[in-house]
């Protein structure tokens, strides 16, 4: 069954990286993404806060994304892309010229 663009509205708490151990996804506070309406967002995890620009493709039915932000005090930005299988999201993060990690999330209630 395809998903729809409202099925990403709401905030995901991240439960998987493939780079970074749990410890560090929630270091300052529970690792997160969140697609919020009109195509706007952030994600945090570690130290990395950023926002999003995201665009559901019915396509390929799932979204992509852009984002800017910081990590540590320096300005990174990067790409991304989000789908949902079941009751939870995969995805990967992509730093421009930098690390990328798949990761897992379920949404909050």
């Amino acid at each position: 069954m395809k998903s729809s663009n409202s099925a990403f509205v709401g905030r995901w708490r991240i439960v998987e990286m493939e780079q970074w151990d749990q410890d560090y996804v929630d270091e300052e506070e529970s690792g997160h993404i969140t697609f919020e309406k009109k195509g706007e967002g952030h994600f945090h995890f570690g130290y990395v806060h950023a926002q999003l620009d995201w665009r559901y493709d019915p396509a390929i039915d799932r979204v992509e994304y852009s984002f800017q932000g910081s990590c540590e005090g320096d300005e990174m930005d990067g790409r991304g892309w989000a789908k949902i299988e079941g009751k939870q999201m995969v995805g990967q993060i992509a730093f421009h010229l930098g690390d990328e990690s798949g990761f897992k999330a379920k949404k909050s209630r």
